[in-house]
């Protein structure tokens, strides 16, 4: 049977491994979410270039003023709907993230939380007698500590939650706002 202060040991060094782990994975999936964002940037002023390039020349050969306006009102209605498109998916992309770290953070607890009680019941196992009252307590400390890091992943999905009920609301009113801008523009 180990010794107190090899099973102290132990546990330390499996908490810091699954720790580098998570860090791991976590750096990992913020380049994968960084990179998607770059590329959607990029893609985004490309295509804008590209346009506002076209759209320059098209006004340029315009003739009359009329036609200058027309044209004006015709660029307009297409390039809200990329902002849009480009909301969303900005949006789509932070939410994809910050669901996966919580869903990190919230595997990391469990794990942690279990490793401890593991190494409590192992440590606890080989308490002297007459230790029952501390034991309790360091129990006790565990599992408040346990409740606490619970409570916290509840209130970070649910702040969560609320984040992204605010950015799809965001969307949803500039994508309003945009369609009636559009609508007032072409009359």
């Amino acid at each position: 049977m180990f010794t107190t202060p090899e099973q102290f040991s132990a546990a330390a060094k499996s908490n810091f491994e699954a720790q580098i782990a998570t860090l791991n994975a976590l750096t990992t999936r913020a380049f994968e979410s960084v990179t998607k964002i770059v590329d959607l940037n990029l893609n985004a002023a490309k295509a804008s270039f590209e346009e506002t390039s076209a759209a320059t020349k098209q006004l340029l050969a315009v003739k009359d003023p009329q036609e200058f306006f027309s044209l004006t009102t015709a660029h307009g209605q297409p390039s809200a709907e990329k902002a849009l498109a480009y909301s969303r998916s900005l949006a789509t992309i932070a939410s994809s993230a910050q669901a996966e770290f919580t869903k990190a953070a919230e595997e990391q607890i469990a794990e942690g939380s279990r490793k401890v009680s593991e190494f409590i019941d192992a440590v606890t196992k080989n308490a002297p007698a007459g230790s029952e009252k501390a034991v309790a307590f360091i129990k006790t400390a565990v599992d408040n500590a346990n409740a606490g890091y619970e409570q916290f992943s509840k209130s970070a999905k649910k702040a969560s939650e609320v984040l992204q009920a605010n950015v799809d609301t965001a969307v949803t009113q500039l994508a309003q706002n945009t369609t009636k801008a559009t609508s007032r523009a072409k009359k």
